[in-house]
């Protein structure tokens, strides 16, 4: 079952049409690395341009995964809607979805329903522009239901999610391209030539005009991979307010740079202290983004020492998926060589989050790891640098004490946080646990 199958039959369901899904004036974002801070960065943008201007614009936002809590899925304003409203709204297109599949019709799965969730949100708020996420792909997406978007845009395309989408850059490209409906603006972040072909030939079937952004390298924006991200939002945004019946259709450079310094975006990127340890995550989970995150990390965390004390680095890593994890451990190598950063400590965990097993009903992943899948990394590793000091850990907990233990009142310790969304995640939400911090870190 493809994710775009039945939608529209699930959206009559509830009482929606194409015309529906119009007046969201929907702006719908495809790619593989950057898609979530591209599509971040235009609700930071629309809202620095909505505060200044005569028109107040309501911004839903659908984005996944999600860091903490379901509700980041769905934003409005910037804000994730309440678990009462996202109750209240849930079950209101429960009642009038099939509860077992037919012949005719099959039964919503969790992506699909989040979509539709997200359009009643969006549609009973009466938003005035939805930005849209794809899950992956773009082509047979859940989310690739518009057929007038206002505006479309493609993120950097890799190799990603190659069992589902090919295993060539070409075959990807043209899942991403899927988004692309002629009389929609569109754009697209630079691109390899492979992909960047594919693109031009599926937008020239469509009968649409795919314009390439350059990255404006004067964007007061780190790290300089979201240069590119934001680059792209800001062409989005001036295309979406043009289509618009408004007199400022032009984002200012005020409210450009107010855009800039509101964006937040969990566990991309992002930098957390606590006492005696200095933690960057970064959900990166495929070999480009990998390299993004190793770069990240080697020009910040130099910057943060402090004079008076020495310092420890640790790596902290986990991945399962179907990707290739020796392919994945080669590439953070290779960057760390290539940014001359050194690692005095590895640790492999798993997805789980604490200790004691307990886990937050938000967590949502299904890749459980089996026996000796952490200890087969740990070996990959040694493989690759042969004096590394390794350790193992069950939990994230356990890897993020272990880490914190590595240090001392004279050595601050530096820990990357990478490998996967969901180990960035599980880290975020043990950091907010004040009694497993003041207690265990």
């Amino acid at each position: 079952m493809r994710g775009s199958d039945d939608m529209m039959k699930w959206l009559d369901l509830l009482g929606y049409s194409d015309t529906d899904l119009g007046h969201l004036n929907a702006i719908h974002i495809a790619g593989t690395n950057g898609k979530g801070s591209t599509c971040a960065f235009i609700a930071s943008l629309l809202k620095a341009h909505s505060t200044k201007s005569d028109c107040q614009f309501k911004i839903g936002l659908y984005t996944s995964p999600h860091m903490e809590t379901t509700c980041e899925r769905i934003r409005i304003n910037g804000d994730p809607i309440t678990k009462e409203l996202f109750a209240k709204r849930f079950f209101e297109i429960w009642d009038k979805l099939p509860g077992e599949a037919s012949p005719g019709l099959d039964i919503p799965r969790y992506l699909q329903l989040l979509a539709l969730l997200s359009i009643h949100v969006f549609i009973k708020a009466n938003v005035n522009v939805a930005i849209y996420e794809t899950h992956l792909g773009g082509e047979y997406d859940a989310t690739n239901i518009f057929s007038t978007p206002r505006v479309t845009a493609i993120t950097p395309i890799s190799i990603d999610h190659s069992n589902l989408l090919g295993s060539s850059i070409q075959k990807i490209a043209w899942h991403k391209a899927g988004i692309l409906k002629s009389g929609s603006p569109a754009f697209s972040a630079p691109q390899e030539e492979a992909a960047r072909e594919i693109l031009l030939q599926r937008a020239s079937q469509k009968k649409v005009i795919l314009e390439f952004v350059e990255v404006n390298h004067k964007l007061p924006v780190k790290p300089t991979v979201q240069q590119t991200n934001c680059s792209l939002a800001i062409a989005v945004v001036n295309a979406w307010l043009s289509t618009q019946n408004i007199v400022n259709h032009v984002l200012s450079s005020d409210a450009i740079i107010r855009g800039i310094e509101q964006f937040s975006w969990l566990g991309r990127f992002q930098q957390i202290n606590i006492p005696g340890c200095q933690l960057f995550l970064d959900g990166a989970h495929n070999e480009s983004s990998l390299t993004c995150a190793v770069e990240w990390f080697a020009k910040t965390a130099p910057a943060l020492q402090k004079e008076d004390t020495s310092l420890v680095r640790v790596l902290i890593f986990s991945h399962r998926s179907s990707r290739d994890n020796k392919a994945l451990l080669q590439r953070v190598a290779q960057s760390l060589r290539d940014n001359k950063i050194d690692i005095d400590y590895y640790i492999f965990t798993t997805y789980d989050e604490r200790k004691d097993g307990i886990s937050k009903i938000d967590r949502n992943f299904t890749n459980h790891f089996p026996t000796g899948a952490i200890q087969e990394d740990a070996q990959v590793w040694k493989q690759l640098n042969p004096s590394a000091t390794t350790f193992c850990d069950e939990s994230i907990e356990g890897a993020l004490i272990r880490a914190r233990g590595l240090g001392d009142e004279n050595r601050t310790v530096q820990v990357l946080i990478t490998g996967s969304l969901h180990l960035v995640s599980g880290a975020l939400g043990l950091l907010k646990d004040t009694q497993i911090v003041q207690h265990n870190l």
